[in-house]
């Protein structure tokens, strides 16, 4: 994989839908490999093991058919986090039945004849439109598959993705007044902007998963070129 162009690219909800499909097998075929000790072992996020990370996984795809069927996505933020708690430590057959049955609400609740571009509300009152969700749900799949730290890397993410997410974190922190000028530059000369407005103009240049890893709050930035100040410490997601 080569380092990548940074820039965007059309929402086609259906081509989503099948990227998260195909993910989504990924992610199984690498979990199932795993046992019952491997899961409760700490995954690459604080304070998670791969069981925590598998099942946000499981009740993530059930909260974005919530979403995407006009329902709230969590019942609260305390169920949520307890949803996880709870199915943590469950035995690897079950959190892989879990997965594979979740998954499969949410591609059908996707293939329902819908209109796309309605809105949708999903956490903290963040809206977007409803052809998003199936982007939504591979960053979900995609970057938690990297947190199992099971061999799959930043690196063997799929190009399209890599280029979509950084799109995507790009224009989340994009008018962040925590975050100064940035301007991303990917190893083809392809560029964004991103950040606020004060404070003193920043480029960060590199391999488009690394510039990734630093975006998501995976990689810590060193291997990234920084012109114009210091890296900037971005607020969390």
């Amino acid at each position: 994989m080569s380092g990548g162009t940074i820039v965007g690219a059309m929402i086609d909800h259906a081509h989503d839908l099948a990227s998260v499909r195909e993910a989504t097998d990924r992610l199984l075929t690498a979990a199932a490999e795993l046992d019952n000790a491997a899961l409760a072992e700490p995954s690459r996020l604080p304070g998670w093991s791969r069981g925590h990370v598998l099942a946000h996984l499981a009740r993530n795809a059930d909260a974005l058919v919530n979403v995407l069927a006009g329902r709230p996505m969590y019942e609260s933020a305390e169920a949520r986090d307890a949803d996880i708690a709870r199915d943590a430590a469950r035995p690897l057959d079950v959190h892989l039945a879990d997965l594979r049955e979740s998954a499969a609400r949410f591609q059908e609740e996707g293939a329902r004849p819908a209109d796309w571009s309605r809105k949708v509300e999903l956490r903290n009152g963040v809206v977007d439109e409803a052809a998003r969700i199936p982007f939504r749900r591979l960053i979900e799949v995609e970057l938690h598959h990297v947190d199992l730290g099971v061999g799959y890397e930043l690196e063997d993410l799929p190009d399209e993705f890599v280029r979509r997410e950084i799109q995507f974190l790009a224009d989340r922190f994009s008018g962040n007044s925590a975050v100064p000028p940035v301007t991303l530059t990917g190893n083809n000369g392809h560029s964004l902007r991103t950040g606020g407005t004060e404070g003193t103009p920043v480029t960060v240049g590199g391999p488009a998963w690394d510039l990734l890893g630093w975006l998501a709050g995976r990689r810590n930035g060193t291997a990234l070129e920084v012109s114009g100040g210091p890296l900037p410490a971005l607020p969390p997601l």
